[in-house]
């Protein structure tokens, strides 16, 4: 949240201090909140434990905070601009300046057959719609058999009464999220977790318990015993797994889909990433093994075309999809005709698209790997099976690391983004797709900020 809050206009315990201000105006660090112990905010942000103490200070006269002996430093004012259990988890998509090497996101540019296809001009297709208010909330009837259909060629049989259409997969997260739990519930996720998914769950102010990852997907064993609990939801990704780049293998997934069956609990699986396998069709999902009336399955066009293109989607029962259209008037009533309009086309070269994705992210993956092998020899990682971007174990405190990268523009997206629990503290995800040179100059620079350690 901080962001680039040591940008040499001020001190550096006068610069933390204005930081920290701001996000308490803003709403994001809201009254009750405990900010982290002078030490550890030190070892995060790169810096001595003397110039924390002094920002901690500014704000205790200023009267925005009180330090009570034994249960730490707490924010005493607050605002409701903002909600307060926003976590920051999203904050790497704030726009990032020129000069500044982005790092922090594995969203991927406009692929070929995107290009190609938006510079087609809709003028006849869009003529039918123009007699019409523009509004169509479950989503133009054209492009929800369109996505039907999509869904049908990869082995998911799919009506289109069944599709939601959203701006995008993130709104289709939400809607989801917001249709099953309200403040207080119990949501079970995994750990590691897309970042989007915990702060849809944060905001809403679910409670969230997370079970660990194994390389075959979620350990099975605790997941049952979560479920004990009876939580109001299990939020997962079984088929390309974001942050890991994992897959869980058939016979996984089908006890896990065996387990969701016989507890009747309410699963929202993300299948975002389905379309980036590394090798072969789309990853298998949940689709045909859990209850429909069980299932929500979340979609996007982001990963396949262009995140620009803002166009989402929800599949599930059509009992379930009457909940959500009612949730999604409220949000902002109907996606953009001319994005859908754009969607119908590109779906028709889904599998020329897949053919470029997989054929860029493969390149990129073995220079991304060599590149990092040569900058940071120790750090590892489990080979992916899709996906873009790398889970790196740094073996270190990533947090400082990603910290120390600011300073030399470079921005990384450190592991405590995807863990409800703030945990991965090690953990780094690395973007596949960037230019060779230029993902060796960013991590030329944060290399070379390594050996310096601030007093303390």
């Amino acid at each position: 949240m901080l962001g680039d809050w040591a940008d040499g206009s001020d001190t550096l315990p006068d610069a933390l201090a204005r930081s920290l201000i701001e996000l308490v105006k803003a709403g994001f660090v809201p009254a009750g909140s405990a900010l982290p112990a002078q030490r550890d905010c030190a070892a995060a942000l790169g810096i001595a434990r003397g110039t924390v103490a002094s920002a901690y200070a500014v704000l205790e006269a200023r009267g925005y905070l009180a330090s009570t002996p034994g249960s730490g430093t707490r924010v005493r004012s607050g605002s409701n601009r903002a909600s307060g259990l926003v976590e920051g988890r999203l904050f790497s998509f704030t726009r990032t300046s020129v000069d500044t090497i982005d790092l922090s996101t594995g969203a991927l540019p406009a692929s070929p057959v995107t290009r190609s296809t938006l510079q087609h001009s809709l003028a006849e297709e869009l003529v039918p719609y123009l007699d019409t208010d523009g509004y169509f909330p479950a989503g133009l009837p054209v492009l929800q058999q369109a996505i039907a259909e999509h869904l049908s060629r990869d082995g998911i049989p799919t009506q289109p009464q069944e599709i939601l259409v959203t701006a995008g997969a993130q709104q289709a997260t939400f809607l989801a999220v917001r249709s099953l739990v309200g403040a207080g519930d119990l949501a079970i996720t995994e750990d590691p977790s897309y970042r989007g998914g915990l702060e849809a769950l944060r905001t809403i102010g679910a409670r969230i318990e997370a079970v660990p990852m194994t390389r075959d997907g979620l350990e099975l064993g605790l997941l049952e015993r979560a479920l004990d609990r009876n939580p109001a939801l299990l939020y997962c990704q079984t088929s390309i797994h974001n942050p890991t780049g994992q897959t869980m293998p058939s016979s996984a997934r089908q006890d896990l889909a065996d387990l969701i069956n016989r507890t009747g609990v309410a699963t929202i699986e993300d299948c975002c990433a389905y379309d980036l396998s590394l090798q072969g069709p789309p990853a298998k999902t949940l689709a045909r093994l859990v209850d429909p009336d069980l299932l929500i399955s979340v979609g996007t066009l982001s990963k396949l075309f262009w995140g620009g293109l803002r166009v989402g989607w929800i599949r599930t029962s059509a009992q379930r999809l009457r909940r959500l259209l009612e949730l999604r008037k409220v949000e902002d009533l109907a996606t953009s005709v001319i994005d859908q309009l754009y969607a119908v086309q590109l779906l028709g070269e889904a599998g020329l698209a897949r053919h470029q994705r997989q054929q860029m992210l493969s390149e990129h993956l073995h220079t991304t790997e060599d590149a990092v092998h040569r900058s940071f020899p120790d750090w590892t990682w489990t080979p992916i099976k899709g996906g873009s971007g790398l889970w790196v174990d740094t073996h270190g405190d990533a947090l400082a690391l990603a910290e120390a990268a600011k300073r030399v523009n470079v921005k990384l997206a450190a592991g405590p983004s995807f863990s409800p629990y703030d945990g991965q503290r090690s953990m780094l995800r690395l973007p596949v797709w960037h230019e060779p040179k230029l993902l060796r100059r960013a991590l030329e620079l944060v290399g070379n900020r390594l050996p310096l350690r601030p007093s303390v």
